[in-house]
């Protein structure tokens, strides 16, 4: 003799759709009130103000240091990595006696674009250590401790984009290192006046004229992708955190 297991009734079902389409309306709801947060703190410094301590809340490099990690991995050429190499190659010119350490992700064209920049910019072969093998901040501080035990009690400076430096350092430090600060590769504000004359060149009468409002053209949205970069960052700390990685 089989049993078989009596379909939902009509009312259960209905229950059912009815608490589904709740948690979507509070899903919704409060995306919609994170999104609205978002925009508001567009129009604020904090922004800003996050990505900046995430640059340099770590401690910043003051003092000569014997060696200098460069981290890469977002590509070459782009504005982040570039950016990088100026700012390590500005610390190796300066003082011409510490060691570059050049930690990447295995890519070949990668390494030899970022070589070939540092080049360009003053810091011979000779005085570049190439590490190719690492593919997030933990992984790469592990790869440069089994490469070069010894750095360790090195003065360090680090050299990678302001919100990864954070996470970077405590990560190194994680591990052993006494002696490491932050050289964050910010990049340079733009130091021109963008207004323009809407009008003269044939900006249409209907259409509002912003030519002259920076703030709205430029610096809300600048914000609101500083947000997403933070938010991510301290994502990531998270993340590390639960691991033990920091």
């Amino acid at each position: 003799m089989s049993s078989s297991t009596p379909p939902p009734s009509d009312s259960s079902m209905r229950r059912l759709r009815q608490r589904l389409l709740g948690w979507f309306g509070w899903l919704c709801m409060g995306m919609g009130l994170v999104a609205l947060m978002m925009i508001a703190l567009a129009f604020t410094s904090l922004p800003f103000k996050a990505h900046r301590w995430l640059g340099t809340g770590g401690g910043l490099c003051i003092e000569a240091p014997e060696m200098i990690i460069l981290l890469g991995g977002s590509g070459m050429p782009s504005g982040p990595e570039l950016m990088r190499c100026n700012e390590a190659a500005q610390w190796a010119v300066r003082y011409p006696g510490s060691r570059v350490l050049l930690v990447l992700p295995v890519d070949t064209a990668l390494a030899d674009a970022m070589l070939k920049e540092l080049g360009v910019k003053g810091v011979t072969p000779s005085r570049i250590d190439l590490l190719m093998h690492g593919r997030n901040t933990r992984e790469q501080a592990l790869d440069v401790v089994a490469a070069f035990p010894g750095s360790l009690e090195r003065s360090t400076a680090v050299v990678t984009a302001p919100e990864n430096m954070y996470r970077t350092l405590l990560t190194f430090r994680k591990l052993g290192f006494s002696d490491i600060a932050g050289a964050p590769a910010f990049d340079h504000a733009l130091f021109d006046d963008l207004a323009y004359g809407y009008r003269g060149i044939g900006g249409k009468p209907y259409m509002p004229d912003v030519s002259g409002n920076m703030s709205l053209r430029y610096d809300f949205w600048n914000r609101l992708k500083l947000e997403i970069t933070c938010l991510r960052e301290y994502a990531a700390l998270g993340y590390y955190k639960l691991n033990g990685w920091i």
